[in-house]
C-alpha cells in the first residue's frame, strides 16, 4: 500500500505563532461562551484554536478577541485534542472584519524580509 500523503492547498502562509486570545460564541447545545483560547498557525485568513471548552461544528460563527481587536470567523473543521478534554478548531475569517494579527503578522514579514542593500542594483558599466 502507497503513503497517504496531504497537499497543502493553503493560499497563504501560515505563521508558527502562540497567541493567546478570547473566543465568544453560542455552542452546539445553544449556550453563549466566552472562553480563553489559543491561537497557532495563523494567516490574516484563519488560524488553529486549540484550548477550547465549548462544543462547536462545521459552519458556526465565533467571535475572537486579540489585541483589542476583534473579528468574527467561521469554523472550518472541529476535533478532539489528545487529552480528549479540549477542542480544537480551524477557523477562517469572514469579509470585511479584519484580521486582529495583521500587524503582527505584517511586523513578522517585515522581519523576514531582507534588506536590499543601493549596492546590489548596481550595475557595472565598461
Amino acid at each position: 500500500m502507497g503513503t497517504l500523503r496531504t497537499i497543502d492547498q493553503r493560499r497563504e502562509p501560515r505563521s508558527d505563532a502562540d497567541l493567546a486570545l478570547m473566543v465568544w460564541g453560542v455552542d452546539t447545545q445553544g449556550d453563549r461562551f466566552l472562553q480563553q483560547a489559543s491561537a497557532r498557525e495563523i494567516s490574516l485568513s484563519g488560524a488553529l484554536l486549540s484550548g477550547l471548552d465549548a462544543e462547536l461544528r462545521s459552519g458556526d460563527v465565533i467571535g475572537i478577541l486579540y489585541a483589542g481587536k476583534k473579528a468574527r470567523y467561521r469554523v472550518v473543521w472541529v476535533r478532539q485534542s489528545g487529552n480528549g478534554l479540549k477542542v480544537q478548531a480551524a477557523v477562517h475569517r469572514i469579509a470585511p472584519d479584519e484580521c486582529p494579527w495583521k500587524n503582527l503578522l505584517e511586523e513578522e514579514h517585515a522581519a523576514a524580509s531582507p534588506e536590499v542593500s543601493p549596492s546590489a542594483h548596481s550595475h557595472f558599466t565598461s
